[in-house]
């Protein structure tokens, strides 16, 4: 049984925890509410910090029903054995703005010292609740790798050949 150690830096925050004792990830909890306009991306903290092992990692993943049920993504993050400090979920809102081309819907809103901030203000934000599971962390032993610079590869079953080469 590897241990990792977990402190909380916010006096609520909540310690991650399996839903079922088979689950890969341990929720990550918002420690406080965070609202994201469309388009934005934001850091969402869990107020806890975690001493991981010499050898591993912990990966910040997205949990299937919030990217299933919502326009909120979480950006995929590595914490890395060394890190200390506060974990943090990146998460981003896929909503887009959408104007209405109807002057006088849209003219009052840009008038005198209004802009693109001013707009977005009447545009609904999606609200991270405190407490809400945002995120999944994955936490794995690493394998011990060593780079070696050569001068040529093998060919491979592949070749070169990625970024769509075996069809969409």
């Amino acid at each position: 049984m590897v241990q990792v150690k977990v402190k909380k830096l916010k006096a609520d925050a909540v310690i991650p925890v399996k839903a079922h004792s088979t689950d890969a990830g341990f929720d990550l909890y918002a420690a406080e509410e965070v609202k994201l306009f469309a388009g934005e991306t934001k850091l969402v903290p869990t107020g806890l910090a975690f001493e991981l092992p010499v050898g591993f990692e912990m990966q910040v993943r997205p949990r299937s029903g919030v990217s299933i049920n919502s326009p909120l993504k979480v950006i995929i993050g590595t914490v890395d054995a060394g890190y200390r400090g506060e974990v943090g979920i990146i998460v981003h809102n896929t909503q887009q703005i959408k104007y209405s081309m109807e002057p006088r819907i849209l003219a009052p809103l840009l008038q005198g010292d209004n802009d693109f901030n001013t707009l977005r203000a009447n545009v609904t934000a999606m609200v991270i609740r405190k407490g809400d599971k945002i995120a999944q962390a994955i936490i794995q032993k690493l394998p011990e790798i060593e780079l070696i610079e050569v001068e040529e590869l093998t060919a491979g079953e592949r070749g070169a050949n990625g970024f769509g080469s075996t069809g969409v």
